[in-house]
């Protein structure tokens, strides 16, 4: 393999027009995969004192293939036997592991002990300013908490999976964790947080599953981050009392989803309301869409239901969007404790509104832009298969930083127009070349490697 930092020096020498980026200190990829080892490398081992690849080589090696791409532990194999240079220079691996060496060293792993490395970004972000860009209403944050599916099978299952039983008869397998995400509607961006499982012992049916695991991520969650101030926004599954207290144990504000199906005294309280008069309404043209309403019906200080008249009163805020017509287009409802005004209902819409780009924003390119979110990676008797789902999120939480602050990292993307084709084109410079860090990579990126022709002489 050609030296990729010769080939970049020489370019630089000869080319006047070479774009040299300059990054944040910090807030890049090279600084925060040292960082994270550093991290890795406090993590107590489990094996003998004399085992030849690390845990920390084993756990920087996993989180390579997550930042890479690739498709499977086997081709994350084939990369460590055909081009295995790149790796040790750009995540300073020692010792890679196989694949079955892999799952061995790190099944064991509980993922108490990988959370290090999402503090330690998060406060990257805050010391270098750039997560207060993140505030939306009232120098809060909105973190955006919901559930999704990990993996699935008919076949085989691991500690962390439940069970159902499907129409056919058959028994299916399936993996979930609940996942959080700092979010904000006018940046692309979303910094994600460290997951919780969803494990058998959370309960039998998605509301109970949901919310035991809820409760572990916010007992994680908020001693991590004592003052930050967070406005926690979920869907209608999270609308309930007990959950509602743990929030507020938590001193956490909310606004969650509400639907009448689920609140029927709620609704009811509205429809008295309503005929005595006392329910806030009105309504609004909007700024960009011509012959397009807002309107708004909100009622303060009432019971979410009959038991806690007195423990528990929430404020409601109900929306709906219609045109020129009359025809409502959109129609939606929240609780929250903020107080509600005229001023800020337009604000708390936006915030309630803004839940669905984790399902559909976070969780879709786990899913389908190269993470593989779904893929069975390796299932283990213990922990393997939740360490694996935390380090493919700690290489996403990589990825949005860099895609936030990181200059070098935002052209090198635009110029390949497309995640996909960027991803691409990083394999193909650990393939091809020796590199000495991310930041060479993405400067040939940048600016190109001019083509030579091969030519062979056949004797």
């Amino acid at each position: 393999m050609a030296s990729l930092e010769r080939l970049i020096n020489r370019q630089r020498s000869s080319n006047t027009t070479f774009r040299r980026i300059k990054m944040r200190n910090h807030l890049n990829a090279d600084t925060l995969y040292s960082r994270i080892r550093e991290d890795f490398d406090k993590v107590l081992d489990h094996r003998a004192a004399n085992t030849q690849i690390s845990l920390c080589d084993a756990l920087m090696s996993e989180m390579a293939m997550f930042c890479l791409k690739d498709a499977s532990l086997l081709a994350f194999e084939r990369r460590r036997q055909d081009e295995p240079d790149s790796l040790h220079e750009v995540f300073s691996i020692k010792n890679i592991p196989s694949d079955s060496q892999m799952r061995t060293i790190l099944d064991p792993v509980s993922v108490r002990d990988i959370r290090r490395p999402f503090r330690t970004v998060f406060t990257q972000l805050q010391r270098d300013k750039v997560f207060e860009k993140m505030t939306f209403f009232d120098g809060f944050y909105l973190l955006a908490l919901d559930g999704t599916g990990v993996y699935t099978s008919e076949k085989i299952s691991s500690p962390y999976c439940q069970s159902k039983r499907k129409r056919n008869g058959n028994i299916e397998h399936y993996q979930q964790m609940v996942a959080g995400a700092t979010v904000h509607l006018d940046h692309s961006e979303f910094i994600p947080t460290c997951p919780e499982m969803i494990v058998k012992q959370d309960g039998s049916t998605k509301n109970d599953c949901e919310r035991n695991a809820t409760k572990r991520y916010l007992d994680d969650f908020r001693p991590k981050h004592p003052h930050l101030k967070v406005i926690v926004v979920e869907d209608a599954l999270a609308s309930n009392a007990p959950h509602i207290q743990e929030l507020l144990k938590h001193d956490l504000r909310y606004i969650l989803g509400a639907k009448p199906t689920d609140h029927e005294y709620l609704y009811q309280l509205v429809d008295e309301a309503i005929e005595i008069g006392r329910i806030n309404e009105f309504h609004q043209a909007d700024p960009e869409k011509a012959g397009a309403r807002h309107y708004y019906r909100h009622l303060i200080d009432i019971p979410i239901n009959k038991t806690s008249k007195e423990s528990l009163c929430v404020n409601l805020l109900e929306y709906w969007q219609a045109d020129d017509m009359g025809n409502i287009e959109r129609r939606f409802a929240w609780v929250t404790d903020i107080t509600l005004t005229k001023k800020n209902v337009y604000d708390i819409m936006q915030a309630g509104r803004v839940r669905w780009r984790i399902e559909n924003e976070p969780f879709n390119t786990l899913k389908k832009q190269g993470y593989n979110l779904g893929h069975n990676y390796g299932l283990g008797k213990e922990h393997l298969s939740a360490v694996f789902a935390h380090l493919m999120m700690l290489a996403f939480l990589i990825d949005q930083v860099q895609q936030m602050c990181c200059p070098l990292f935002q052209v090198a993307r635009a110029k390949c127009q497309a995640n996909k084709y960027l991803w691409e084109n990083i394999r193909n410079f650990f393939h091809c070349y020796v590199a000495p860090s991310m930041a060479v990579i993405l400067h040939c990126i940048v600016n190109g490697i001019p083509k030579r022709k091969v030519e062979i002489q056949w004797e």
